[in-house]
């Protein structure tokens, strides 16, 4: 970052993703994002650089007021506890907005043994449209640029892609965290230690048709879970009660087994499911073959036959990328087949195996099992992650001047 260039007295502004969820209090209930960033941060401190944090968090002109104001609950202040305690540092947050003149006068009387961060990025109309205008102002606050928000990189936005075009390439750089978000994802996509097993779950088929149809050239086996599960088992005859299932997906279904034995792909459903009446984490649960659920009884999580069928498949892998709970893991009865999962990883981990997380719900999974410091790689940025994967250029790393 930056190498062999003295950023000592110089103002760099650094995208970050901080778009955390948070408690009913406003209090950050998961800062995995934040302690992401805090590597990159740390180090032009201590180069004696003043430093300046943008980010978005949610979609806040999507949601206004009544009177067309923006919810408090959008604003960044919200964050500044949470960084503050990670970084050990004070942190000045500056609401002005960035088209306001008045802010440089702000951030040039603001203590260099201070972090700015300035508000939501998302806040101004031109950011997600990518708008020019924006970005040279954003781009005037300070003399160099890094992209850190590898979450944000695939959003063609003017704090992201557009900015990073009005640096000169010795003015512009990486993140700590982007550069290893890249580097591992670039690892599970090119230099692949076979077997290569991929786990994809998660709600819906839809979600997950061009993820599973780039890896069908490049995985040996695709373990299939979660709701969209249901939605194979169905095309293939099988009875699965009012579990959710993709109807319009059906035919689909099938040209991805098609797909998958042409390429001689190993697709590992589930083979048994824990079912109840109701989507609710109370009442009866049982556990069934999973083609042969009962009406007015769904699926909410893997079944322990399962459960041994997957561990295997991982075990027996020497490279493993999960995207995708196995189940409604939210609910502490259903939490079991996922958990599993993160537990098999950890112990492929231990074995030797390189393991890549991503995605919002595997994340919280790997992160709720206290499992992230025992697989390879835990990544931050779910949507990137997955167009990455699936052979997208993301522009936030083309406007960098580097490729994926």
């Amino acid at each position: 970052m930056f190498k062999d260039i003295d950023l000592k007295g110089h103002t760099v502004i650094v995208r970050v993703d901080f778009n955390v969820p948070f408690d009913e209090n406003m209090k950050v209930s998961d800062d995995t994002r934040i302690k992401g960033a805090i590597p990159t941060i740390k180090e032009l401190i201590d180069r004696k650089a003043k430093v300046i944090l943008m980010s978005h968090l949610g979609r806040p002109l999507k949601d206004l007021n009544e009177d067309g104001s923006v919810k408090k609950k959008y604003s960044l202040v919200h964050v500044v506890d949470a960084l503050k305690n990670n970084l050990g540092m004070e942190v000045t947050f500056i609401e002005t907005p960035v088209t306001n003149p008045s802010i440089s006068k702000e951030i040039s009387e603001s203590s260099i043994k201070n972090v700015i961060l300035l508000e939501n990025t998302r806040y101004y109309k031109g950011e997600e449209k990518g708008d020019e205008e924006l970005a040279k102002t954003m781009a005037s606050l300070a003399d160099f640029y890094v992209n850190d928000a590898f979450g944000a990189a695939h959003r063609e936005h003017a704090s992201t892609a557009t900015i990073a075009r009005q640096f000169d390439p010795t003015h512009k750089s990486f993140g700590l965290l982007m550069d290893k978000e890249v580097s591992n994802i670039s690892k599970v996509l090119g230099d692949i230690n076979r077997p290569f097993c991929a786990i994809v779950g998660g709600a819906k088929v839809s979600d997950k048709i061009a993820l599973i149809e780039n890896l069908m050239d490049k995985v040996d086996k695709i373990i299939i879970g979660g709701g969209m599960a249901f939605t194979f088992i169905k095309a293939q005859g099988g009875s699965i009660g009012s579990s959710l299932c993709e109807l319009d997906k059906l035919d689909l279904a099938l040209e991805l087994f098609a797909k998958a034995k042409s390429k001689n792909v190993e697709l590992i459903l589930p083979v048994d499911s824990k079912i109840t009446q109701g989507f609710s984490n109370d009442g009866l649960a049982i556990t069934c073959d999973i083609d042969k659920i009962q009406d007015d009884w769904m699926g909410l999580d893997i079944g322990d036959a399962s459960i041994a069928l997957f561990e295997k498949a991982i075990l027996e892998s020497k490279t493993i990328l999960w995207n995708g709970p196995m189940g409604v893991f939210e609910f502490p009865n259903f939490a079991k087949g996922t958990l599993a999962i993160a537990n098999a990883l950890a112990r492929a981990t231990d074995k030797g195996a390189y393991t890549l997380v991503g995605g919002g719900d595997s994340v919280a999974a790997i992160t709720q099992a206290k499992l992230e410091d025992d697989v390879s790689f835990v990544s931050t940025g779910g949507g990137a992650m997955l167009e990455m994967i699936e052979g997208k250029e993301l522009p936030g790393i083309i406007a960098m001047g580097q490729t994926n």
